[in-house]
């Protein structure tokens, strides 16, 4: 969405009208995470045996934390932060296999016939590729709003790294203890072979890859100082997350 400067609401707050939009985008990202993160948590890829609220209710402090960054982040109001509950992506649901080919943007592709979509291995395949595009958008929003609010970029980065920590545990999350909600943790292997999960690091440079670029193109109608912002932030990543990943397995002590 376009980046622009608008006055603030006196208490510091980014106005409704330019808040919600892209509040909406960061909650959509972070519900596909959650639907990804219901189905790999069932160690059989089948459907039926998705549960968005068991998987939901013994993660409610990563739920609470990751939503109390949001509103950090993007000063959010709390008639903002509600926009979360309308929309039912952290409440338990269903998980279509067309839930999972709208997140993976049908790279995996449309089989026939379409019932094929709900195969393990096909279900396996949208899963990591949803992770990787749901995540890197949810970076995206997220740098959005901040610059939006008029955060300054390292402390900004800050909130939104723990942000990012949370989120890719949640991906991982039930298959084999991925967590990087504490910074102290290194990735943990994965149970699913052949695959480490995605770490916040991994994130970043996605990030920087698939969006930078046609943000900071000399084209780009993007505003100077929303240009610096970007770079900013991403200079920022670089020095919190890039310690973080990929490297040896150890424990969290």
């Amino acid at each position: 969405m376009a980046l622009t400067r608008s006055p603030e609401c006196g208490d510091g707050r980014v106005p409704p009208v330019r808040a919600e939009p892209m509040a909406r985008e960061v909650f959509a990202a972070l519900g596909g995470v959650v639907e990804i993160g219901a189905v790999r948590a069932t160690g059989t890829w089948l459907l039926p045996d998705v549960s968005v609220g068991a998987f939901l209710e013994p993660r409610q402090d990563d739920l609470r934390r990751l939503l109390e960054g949001v509103r950090v982040v993007g000063r959010f109001s709390g008639e903002v932060m509600a926009i979360a509950d309308e929309l039912g992506y952290f409440a338990d649901h269903d998980v279509p296999a067309a839930s999972l080919l709208l997140w993976s943007e049908g790279i995996a592709g449309l089989p026939d016939p379409v019932q094929r979509l709900e195969e393990p291995e096909l279900v396996r395949r949208m899963c990591r590729i949803g992770a990787d595009l749901q995540l890197t958008r949810l970076l995206q929003a997220l740098v959005t709003a901040a610059l939006a609010a008029g955060a300054e970029p390292r402390e900004g980065a800050a909130g939104i790294a723990m942000i990012l920590r949370v989120a890719c545990g949640l991906a991982d999350a039930g298959r084999a203890g991925n967590t990087y909600a504490d910074p102290g943790c290194a990735r943990i292997a994965s149970a699913e072979p052949g695959h480490t999960g995605i770490t916040p690091a991994d994130v970043h440079r996605m990030w920087r890859v698939a969006h930078l670029p046609a943000i900071l193109h000399p084209a780009s109608d993007a505003p100077d100082w929303g240009k610096a912002g970007y770079r900013a932030y991403d200079a920022a990543f670089e020095r919190l997350l890039e310690a973080e990943g990929p490297g040896a397995v150890r424990p969290c002590v």
